[in-house]
C-alpha cells in the first residue's frame, strides 16, 4: 500500500513562503492596532510603501491614536498628507475618526458591517484592518492581490469590470484560511508587491509557480488584462501668485472637488479675469507676469497650469475678506495642507521674483 501524501494548499504554500520570506518589520505591523493597521491600509492605496512609511511615522507622532485625529484641524491632517496626492482619503480619515469618537465611543468597530460604514473604507480594507490587528478571517482583494489570483486562475478580462471583480472575490475568499488569517493577508499584499509585480514577475521564486496558469501559458503580462484605454481630456488654467514682501496669497479651496480642503492659488482663465478675482478679495497687484507652463496629471484628466506672479506694492491693499485665507512668509515652512502644484509653485518663488 502506497503512503499519499497531500499536496499543500495554496493557503499553506504562500503562509510557508510568509515564514521565510514575508515582511514582518514595518512601522505599522509594531504593535499593531486596528488604528495603525487602518491609517497604514489608506495611505498604502495608489501609494508604494517606501513611499508610506516617513508619512505613516510623522502622522503617528501627531496623532497617535483615534481621538487625537479626530480632534485635530482639517489643515493640520491635510497638512500631514502633503506630497501623499489622493486627498480625499485624509479627509475621509479624518471623518471617519469623528465618526468612530461620536458613534463608536472611540474604539475602532470590530465588525465588518460597521468598518464599511466608515467613509473611504471599502470591502477589502474592512478586511485588511479586521484580519490584520483582529485576526478574524476576511478575505481582501487589493491591486496586488487581484495581480496574484488573475495570474493563477487566469481570470480574463479588467478587474474593474463588475463580472472580473467578482471571480477574483470569489478564488479570493475560497482561498482564506481560518487559521492565520492575519499573516495570509499580509503575505498576499507582499507577494503581490514582491514577487508577482506588475512587471518582470519573480516567478522562480514564488510559491505558487507549480501550478500557476499565466505562468504555464507564458502569458504573465496578459493578466489582469488591462482597463481600456481612454485619451484623457486637457484642460488649461491660470494660477495667480499674489506676493507681496515674501509674503504669499493662499486660500482654502472648497471641501468638495479638485484639491478639496486644501490651500491653493486663485484660479483664472485670463490676466483680466485675475484682476477681478483679487479685485474681489482686496487685493490690488501692480504687474502680472506669466512663468513656464507645467503638466499635472489626474486620473481622469490633465492640467496645464500657467503660474502668473501677481506683485502687490501696497501694505494698505492687504485686505482678506474670507476667513479661509492668508497671507503666508513663503520661505518659512507653510503648516497647511497644499497640493503638489502649489507646493511646486511656492519652492520656485525665489526664482521667479
Amino acid at each position: 500500500m502506497t503512503n499519499s501524501v497531500t499536496p499543500p494548499t495554496f493557503a499553506q504554500r504562500v503562509l510557508q513562503w510568509y515564514d521565510e520570506h514575508g515582511r514582518k518589520h514595518l512601522p505599522w505591523q509594531q504593535d499593531i492596532t486596528p488604528y495603525k493597521v487602518w491609517v497604514s491600509e489608506i495611505m498604502l492605496q495608489q501609494t508604494q510603501v517606501a513611499t508610506v512609511i516617513p508619512y505613516f511615522e510623522r502622522f503617528m507622532q501627531s496623532f497617535p491614536n483615534v481621538e487625537a485625529l479626530a480632534n485635530a484641524p482639517q489643515d493640520e491632517v491635510l497638512h500631514h498628507w502633503t506630497g501623499l496626492g489622493y486627498y480625499a482619503r485624509a479627509r475621509n480619515l479624518h471623518k471617519a475618526a469623528k465618526q468612530i469618537v461620536s458613534v463608536h465611543n472611540k474604539e475602532f468597530p470590530t465588525s465588518i458591517e460597521d468598518v464599511v460604514a466608515l467613509p473611504g473604507i471599502g470591502r477589502s480594507t474592512a478586511g485588511a484592518i479586521l484580519s490584520i490587528a483582529c485576526h478574524q478571517k476576511h478575505a481582501i482583494l487589493d491591486g496586488n492581490v487581484k495581480r496574484v489570483l488573475a495570474r493563477y486562475y487566469a481570470i480574463d478580462g479588467w478587474p474593474g469590470k463588475k463580472t472580473v471583480e467578482n471571480a477574483l472575490w470569489t478564488v479570493a475568499e475560497k482561498n482564506t484560511p481560518a487559521q492565520r488569517c492575519h499573516h495570509y493577508t499580509q503575505v498576499m499584499m507582499d507577494l503581490g508587491a514582491m514577487i508577482c509585480t506588475r512587471t518582470k514577475p519573480k516567478c522562480d521564486e514564488c510559491p505558487l509557480q507549480q501550478d500557476c496558469i499565466a505562468y504555464a501559458q507564458g502569458e504573465q503580462s496578459k493578466y489582469p488584462g488591462k482597463k481600456p484605454k481612454k485619451t484623457l481630456p486637457e484642460k488649461q488654467t491660470l494660477l495667480i501668485v499674489p506676493v507681496f514682501n515674501k509674503q504669499v496669497y493662499l486660500e482654502q479651496r472648497p471641501q468638495s472637488g479638485l484639491w478639496g480642503g486644501l490651500y491653493g492659488f486663485v484660479e483664472a482663465s485670463d490676466i483680466k479675469a485675475a484682476k477681478s478675482e483679487l479685485a474681489k478679495r482686496g487685493i490690488a497687484a501692480g504687474t502680472f507676469t506669466k512663468h513656464a507652463e507645467f503638466r499635472h496629471t489626474f486620473s481622469h484628466f490633465h492640467l496645464d497650469i500657467t503660474p502668473v506672479l501677481a506683485v502687490v506694492n501696497s501694505a494698505q491693499r492687504l485686505q482678506v475678506a474670507e476667513t479661509n485665507a492668508q497671507w503666508f512668509v513663503f520661505d518659512e515652512p507653510i503648516e497647511v495642507g497644499l497640493a503638489a502644484p502649489t507646493k511646486k509653485i511656492i519652492q520656485r518663488l525665489e526664482h521667479m521674483l
